[in-house]
């Protein structure tokens, strides 16, 4: 069995070993595709296959739609040559469940696949002319919140950025100036409409996305290297949207055992490749089996039924209480939280820390106690019901091989967005207080802890990957594990605890500094001194 259109022609080989294969004409689907694009979507990785891939191929499936999926990856161009195309564009779904089952999927919607190189002129000419194309009607994204940064750590414009601010939108070098030079040349082919969709699992993405490309679209009519008329376009809501999005699908990298299972089923050629950018990627990937998404309903050139695949489509109000409900207090808190002191406690799965006393309480408390009283019901999603089912379902399910590793990933971009909302609400609102918060500070500390690199044992362990070690890690180099070790602790960690950019809030203005420094003290006291402080401030 070998995942390509020669080894998927052998149909009852594979639906004989379990696997669901489309159902639709992909030769048909393909040539539709070529000549009316409708879905591009930008970054080719798990979640993306496990998610917007499978809802397009429902679609496809169920003939709500004829066409597929175009997807370019603009980061690591690896992922498309070593993944995408050796594959013929498909993939596999394995959906873990949490009653044991497996459910798995061939997923065969991504029908043309791209590297976002301006420089290669077959590469980007053809996204160019779909960007062209009368029949697009929507961008996506997963690029992940940094992806729409286009400053660094210091808050100064990075140099592929600056350098593409000046060059214009011929051959930007830069991930968001070439998707801005893309939506250039549609603006070029006669201002034609369409919508660009954070997908991305942060705040206010659509937002995000629009700074971004409106930056880019202002410094080239500034420079005149791009029409006058370029930003009003942006500008346009009746041209061009930005609509907010909320999503929630956990896809952890993929993981031996389930490769082990797609091989006694005799499928060949799984082996992962990890990228000269360290990207992991396999043929598979593994997901749970939850999955929401939630998006402003705004499309100025249409958009396919995607709610006949569950999604939900709702205003830009709703949706904004949907995501501050899931990414600042029901879900993404609690995955942090989790991440920071499973790595300091040697955890290799997530699921195996819901089983800790101590970790089991740090979350319930942070969703439930210190989180759900600031949130307001969207209405769409009841928040009890959705933080019930992340604690008592999604996060404890024991065959989902996520690692507090993978989630400790970019944690500083993480902090503003998971806990700055709920820090805020307590501060804005009369009945509360912002020192009646005693767990959210303690992830602060936690996470100062973790920046340490040595674990609760004592042993060092390999930081995750985080754009902004290079700039907090040297406050806590002179620190040591050790009694005496806290004494100038709040002298060295000043510069961190003021920046309300890593927090949300400056620590010394909302009046938590002083609380997250006496508890790094004691989670700096010595070997156990991480499982002590929990212990301590924890019902387990």
């Amino acid at each position: 069995m070998k995942l390509n259109c020669n080894g998927l022609r052998d149909r009852e080989t594979w639906t004989a070993a379990g696997y669901q294969l489309p159902q639709f004409d992909r030769a048909a689907v393909t040539a539709a595709t070529y000549e009316n694009p409708f879905w591009v979507h930008f970054g080719g990785g798990n979640i993306f296959r496990a998610f917007q891939a499978n809802v397009a191929q429902r679609l496809l499936d169920a003939g709500v739609i004829d066409r597929g999926l175009v997807a370019a990856e603009g980061f690591d161009y690896e992922i498309i040559e070593k993944m995408y195309r050796p594959h013929d564009n498909y993939s596999v779904l394995v959906t873990l469940k949490a009653d044991g089952s497996v459910e798995k999927t061939v997923i065969g919607s991504v029908v043309e696949s791209h590297i976002l190189d301006s420089r290669n002129e077959a590469e980007y000419g053809r996204l160019k002319e779909i960007f062209a194309k009368d029949s697009l009607q929507m961008v996506t994204f997963t690029i992940t919140e940094k992806g729409y940064s286009l400053v660094n750590g210091k808050g100064e414009f990075l140099p592929d950025v600056k350098a593409d601010f000046v060059a214009g939108p011929g051959k930007p070098v830069s991930y968001i100036g070439k998707v801005a030079s893309l939506l250039y040349s549609r603006y070029q082919a006669g201002e034609k409409p369409v919508a660009m969709v954070s997908m991305d699992n942060c705040s206010h993405n659509g937002d995000r996305l629009y700074a971004a490309i409106e930056t880019f679209a202002e410094k080239w009519s500034e420079n005149k290297t791009a029409d006058a008329g370029f930003p009003a376009y942006v500008n346009n809501r009746e041209k061009v949207t930005f609509p907010w999005t909320m999503i929630d699908k956990i896809t952890p990298r993929p993981d031996a055992s389930v490769e082990a299972i797609l091989q006694k089923d005799g499928l060949e050629g799984l082996e992962p490749v990890i990228t000269s950018k360290n990207t992991y990627v396999a043929p598979f990937v593994n997901a749970e089996e939850c999955e929401y998404l939630v998006i402003e309903d705004a499309f100025p050139n249409g958009r396919p039924e995607l709610e006949k695949a569950g999604l939900m489509f709702t205003d830009r109000e709703t949706v904004d209480k949907v995501e501050k409900m899931k990414v600042c207090t029901c879900l993404n808190p609690l995955h942090t939280a989790l991440a920071v002191f499973g790595c300091l406690l040697g955890y290799q799965k997530i699921s195996d820390e819901m089983k800790d006393a101590q970790l089991r309480s740090l979350v319930e408390t942070i969703g439930y106690v210190e989180g759900l009283p600031v949130v307001v019901n969207p209405g769409v999603l009841d928040p009890k019901e959705f933080l019930d089912t992340v604690l008592n379902v999604r996060v404890p399910n024991p065959f989902m091989p996520d690692t507090p590793q993978r989630i400790a990933t970019d944690t500083s971009q993480k902090l503003p967005i998971r806990f700055g909302e709920t820090i805020r609400a307590y501060a804005a609102s009369p009945e509360r207080r912002v020192e009646d918060l005693k767990l959210i500070p303690l992830v602060f500390a936690g996470w100062l802890r973790y920046l340490m690199a040595v674990d609760d044992e004592g042993k060092p362990f390999e930081l995750s990957p985080d754009p902004l070690l290079g700039t907090v890690c040297p406050y806590v180099a002179g620190i040591r594990l050790g009694a005496a070790a806290g004494a100038d602790v709040e002298v060295a960690l000043k510069p961190v605890l003021g920046n309300a950019e890593i927090f949300g809030v400056n620590l010394y203005e909302a009046g938590m500094a002083g609380q997250v420094c006496g508890y790094f003290r004691e989670l700096i006291a010595g070997p156990g001194a991480v499982r002590a402080t929990l212990k301590k401030y924890t019902a387990g």
